[in-house]
């Protein structure tokens, strides 16, 4: 493999990871919270995917477009219901409460599915490629990167174009302020938590289509969805996508080198980026 062939990869493999961590970045930037059941929640909403697609016969996007609101729906009603409660300047009762869910969700899953790993089929979309130029691209990484950049796009347009993303950047700025402005806070922290897990449902697809998956892989997944956000600064969306990228290109390397180093290597990358930029590399001013 050519040196520009595994950077290539990596890239691409970066779009998947970055899949992974929009949404744990734009709940984290606007209420501070960090969920601990992130990762469980992708694999959750694969799951769904994969009930959708085997019990319905749908194409794994269609599959995947009327699991989004059910997965908003219910990141609403945690956010609502729950994380809410938890919210405040100790940071300890959010992490104990998400660490919890990431147990229940992981304990359900087993009981309803087994331990049994499982594949989202999407025919020959699997194995299609691209020739650009000399380098052979896959398809389906292809569009994972692609939708990992609309992804962070939305996101952006959303934050800084409408009257949903000004009470976003309000309330994550002043909560009390906002409050007295009009703005409801613990709503707003619902409706960001539910276009989250919509993000969530988009890595979900695109991780049950490209690779194997089970109940217990989602502290795995949330690990480099941590990765990615630290690497890119806590908080900003387009730094959450260069960190992916430098975690799947990295790996990449690693594993044209020796294939044993490649899960080692995204991890070293993201001890090499603390070392030299400890906020990360696009950090947001967070009081």
């Amino acid at each position: 493999m050519s040196l520009l062939d595994t950077i290539v990869q990596g890239v691409l493999l970066g779009g998947l990871y970055a899949l992974f961590a929009a949404g744990l970045s734009l709940v984290f930037g606007i209420m501070r919270l960090v969920n601990l059941a992130h990762g469980d929640l992708i694999v959750l909403a694969a799951f769904l995917i994969l009930v959708l697609v085997t019990a319905l016969g749908l194409n794994p996007f269609v599959a995947a477009l009327v699991a989004m609101p059910l997965m908003f729906a219910a990141g609403w009603l945690l956010q609502s219901q729950l994380f809410n409660r938890t919210l405040g300047p100790d940071i300890l009762p959010p992490l104990l409460v998400t660490f919890g869910l990431s147990i229940v969700i992981q304990n359900a899953l087993l009981e309803g599915f087994s331990a049994d790993s499982r594949r989202i089929s999407a025919g020959a979309l699997e194995t299609a490629s691209l020739k650009l130029g000399t380098v052979n691209v896959g398809v389906m990484p292809l569009l994972t990167f692609l939708s990992a950049v609309l992804v962070i796009v939305g996101l952006n347009q959303l934050f800084y174009r409408t009257a949903l993303g000004r009470a976003f950047r309000a309330t994550s700025d002043d909560t009390v302020t906002a409050g007295l402005m009009g703005i409801r806070p613990h709503r707003i922290f619902a409706a960001a938590t539910g276009i989250a897990m919509v993000v969530v449902t988009i890595a979900a697809l695109y991780l049950g289509t490209r690779a194997n998956f089970d109940p217990t892989i989602g502290p795995a997944r949330l690990i480099y969805a941590f990765e990615a956000v630290i690497i890119g600064g806590l908080g900003s969306l387009w730094g959450t996508l260069a960190g992916g990228v430098i975690i799947g290109v990295a790996q990449t390397v690693g594993a044209a080198i020796n294939p044993e180093w490649q899960i080692l290597a995204g991890h070293v990358a993201f001890l090499v980026v603390l070392l030299i930029r400890p906020r990360g590399l696009f950090p947001r001013a967070v009081d």
